[in-house]
């Protein structure tokens, strides 16, 4: 279980949170999820970087370029789904987020989700994928599938995907990517005109 935030939310945004000294020592700011409040398709990434740090926004470095492109092969743009992270705050050198940070920030992921209320989960990465499923995860050979998962009082469907950025120390990765991708998109509906989500509630 998620527990209660620690901080502050208003709406699907955290507006304060002290939870983490070294998070909060290593942010800029707080970085909030993005997309339509009502959004089919999640993406779950582990944390900010730098340049998310420095936008404000999930996903907008290189690996926010290979996500884009590929959403845009599928007919989709980044205002028709939502990118959230487990943890909203830019850990110190960009190291992954520990246990006690990814637990402190569930209870926001999870109001999140339950608000938003998607059709799949699509997590980016290991450490998204661990942190919900709660058990190991070898997220190359995983990549594709599907589970069942609670996520605070909620239960979503889970799809698993290589991150973003292996596709660019990897070639080998892309098509895995690919594929996930397919599956996710198949599996919410979209139809590659944004699914008929209102584009009420973006942020």
């Amino acid at each position: 279980m998620s527990g209660s935030p620690p901080g502050e939310m208003e709406g699907l945004e955290v507006t304060d949170c002290e939870a983490c000294t070294e998070l909060c020592e290593s942010r800029s700011r707080i970085v909030n999820g993005v997309g339509p409040a009502d959004a089919d398709l999640v993406f779950v990434g582990e944390a900010p970087g730098a340049n998310e740090d420095e936008q404000g926004e999930p996903f907008v470095g290189r690996s926010g370029d290979v996500l884009t492109e590929a959403l845009r092969d599928r007919g989709l743009a980044r205002r028709d789904i939502r990118i959230t992270n487990c943890v909203r705050c830019r850990p110190p050198d960009n190291r992954d987020p520990r246990s006690d940070e990814l637990a402190n920030c569930k209870g926001y992921l999870a109001a999140e989700l339950e608000r938003v209320d998607p059709e799949l989960v699509v997590t980016l990465g290991k450490v998204p994928a661990q942190h919900l499923l709660e058990r190991s995860v070898a997220v190359t050979k995983e990549a594709g599938t599907v589970h069942d998962a609670r996520v605070g009082e909620g239960s979503y469907r889970i799809l698993l995907c290589v991150h973003p950025a292996a596709t660019l120390y990897d070639r080998s990765q892309e098509s895995t990517f690919a594929d996930a991708l397919d599956e996710a998109v198949a599996l919410a509906g979209l139809d590659g005109n944004g699914g008929g989500q209102s584009r009420l509630g973006e942020f």
